[in-house]
This record gives C-alpha cells, sequence and structure tokens, in this order.
C-alpha cells in the first residue's frame, strides 16, 4: 500500500487511516485501490475483532478528488470495470470491502466527510462523530451522482426523500441533523475513543455470531446490492468520462 493509507494493528484492533491530511484527505485512484487492498490486509490478521477507521489531519474524508481522478480517461474506464465474481468495480470495492469483513468496522469521523468520503463511512457498520463533523452528499456539485455503494448504504439507513434531498442538493449537514436523520450513529467528543469503547462492547461476544449477525443484515437490509452497483456504473460513467473529457452541459 502506498503511503495516503496506514494499517496499523494493535492486540484485536486494526485501525486504518486515510493519510493525506494536506488534501483533506481527498481520494485518489491509487487510495481507492489501497482501500482495497488494506481490507484484504486486515481480513488476513485472523487476530483482529474489531476495525476503527480515520482520516488523518483536518477532515475524515472531503471526498473524491475530482481534479486528479479525471486526469487518466482510460484509468477511470479501467477502475470502472467490475470485478466478475464480487459485482463490483475499484470504487465501490473500496467502500464495500469493508462489509465484507467478518468484523465490525466503526468510522471516526470529523470534519468534512463528503462524497466518496461519506459513501466509504456509510459502508462502515457504525459511524460515530465529532459535533462540529459536517456531511454531504457532494457528487450533484460536481455533475455526478453518489456512488461508491452510497445508493445501496443510503437505502439502508435513512428514507427515500432524505437521500433524495441530499444527493440533489449536496447541502452540507451537521452532526446532529445527521444522527436525526439516521446518516450516523451516535456523536463524541474523541469518536476514537468513543469507537474503542464500542468495540469493546462487540469483542467481548462471541466472534461467530457478531460476524453472521453482520452478514445475515448486509444480506437481508438490501436484497439486491449487486444490481445497485451495476446501476451506479451506468448511470456514473458517461458523467464522469465526461468530465474528464472536457465535456461540460
Amino acid at each position: 500500500m502506498g503511503e495516503h493509507i496506514t494499517v496499523r494493528f494493535d492486540n484485536d484492533r486494526a485501525y486504518v487511516a486515510l493519510n493525506r491530511p494536506a488534501k483533506h484527505n481527498g481520494l485518489t485512484l491509487e487510495m481507492l485501490r489501497d482501500l482495497v487492498a488494506a481490507a484484504r490486509k486486515v481480513a488476513d490478521h485472523k487476530d483482529t475483532r474489531a476495525v476503527i477507521l480515520t482520516g488523518n489531519g483536518p477532515s475524515f474524508s472531503s471526498g473524491l478528488d475530482i481534479a486528479a481522478a479525471t486526469r487518466n480517461p482510460v484509468a477511470i474506464v479501467k477502475e470502472f470495470l467490475p470485478r466478475p465474481l464480487r459485482g463490483t468495480n475499484t470504487f465501490q470495492e473500496a467502500c464495500w470491502a469493508w462489509r465484507r469483513l467478518d468484523v465490525p468496522v466503526i468510522a471516526a469521523v470529523h470534519g468534512r466527510c463528503f462524497g466518496g468520503g461519506l459513501q466509504l463511512a456509510l459502508a462502515a457498520d457504525f459511524r460515530i462523530a465529532t459535533p462540529s463533523a459536517e456531511f454531504s452528499v457532494m457528487e450533484v456539485a460536481h455533475g455526478l451522482i453518489p456512488d461508491m455503494t452510497g445508493p445501496a448504504t443510503l437505502s439502508q439507513l435513512i428514507g427515500l426523500d432524505q437521500a433524495l434531498l441530499l444527493s440533489m442538493t449536496a447541502d452540507s449537514i451537521d452532526a446532529d441533523y445527521a444522527r436525526r436523520i439516521g446518516l450516523i450513529t451516535d456523536i463524541a467528543d474523541d469518536p476514537v475513543r468513543a469507537a474503542e469503547a464500542l468495540a469493546d462492547r462487540i469483542t467481548v461476544r462471541d466472534r461467530k455470531a457478531v460476524a453472521a449477525a453482520k452478514h445475515l443484515f448486509d444480506r437481508s437490509w438490501q436484497r439486491d446490492s449487486r444490481a445497485t452497483f451495476a446501476a451506479e456504473r451506468v448511470a456514473q460513467l458517461p458523467l464522469l468520462l465526461g468530465k474528464a473529457l472536457g465535456r461540460h452541459p
């Protein structure tokens, strides 16, 4: 993995951090690939019982770095190709890989949690945010739609009208509002410490039962996520390529 995604193991915890602080952890294609690799690394570490996902610097993540991502249209197309067995492309797997893990994933959020950064946080099992954290389904501000598994996770967490409102306006909302509509799990001044406390409560339970509960609800809450991911790709690719090729409405 590159320097912009770090993984640290401490006893039964894995700490995964976005590490591009000068850019508010804006996501590059390399970082998306590294997020997939990081999830595999955690899966291979059999002592891990919980994952805490954070962002270094002033923000959790400001979302996809559009300028960097659209610099190479060929790379975009390559990363958009779905994996036959997984049903996800790199953009989607960077998020959904955390849902595939057998252990709970807790996102500790501060600062900006926008666009692709929000999609990553939504793919965690729980989200704990600082009172000052900001959230936005930012994609429409760039002429895009929420992807990276966002439609699947949004449909699990909030109502259709709220999902449309966030997706059509790109409005920024605060942590209190995000909790009220079900976008986040809890608010804490120190979300990492709160995430560790939640992990303590979960990891004392039977490991197999925790994994079974996670996968059961993932399968039953959204019955056809694979079809959702395909619909994402069909809707998003022409928009993203239009940006890359300099075509504007």
